[in-house]
């Protein structure tokens, strides 16, 4: 059985490290058929005050994987063993 994998990309508008992350997150949700969604963290005083110097946040499965880049090697790693277990 396969484990059904989510990556959210907790970013804001005009943030060009969060649009190098969505490039990224794309192509490897694509590649390994995982969903990914984002979020606006100027939508909720409490995203924008937990990450705000943070951003682009990365969620797998809802738990933090990475911030500021993303590391496609890492992300690609992480999908893979959460698909295993």
């Amino acid at each position: 059985m396969t484990v059904p994998v989510t990556v959210t990309l907790l970013g804001r508008p005009g943030c060009h490290l969060c649009d190098d992350a969505r490039e990224v997150i794309a192509r490897v949700a694509a590649d390994l058929g995982a969903v990914w969604e984002e979020r606006d963290i100027t939508e909720s005083a409490e995203l924008t005050e937990r990450y705000w110097e943070q951003i682009p946040v990365t969620l797998v499965n809802g738990v933090r994987h990475d911030f500021w880049r993303v590391d496609e090697t890492r992300l690609r790693a992480a999908i893979t063993e959460l698909r295993r277990a």
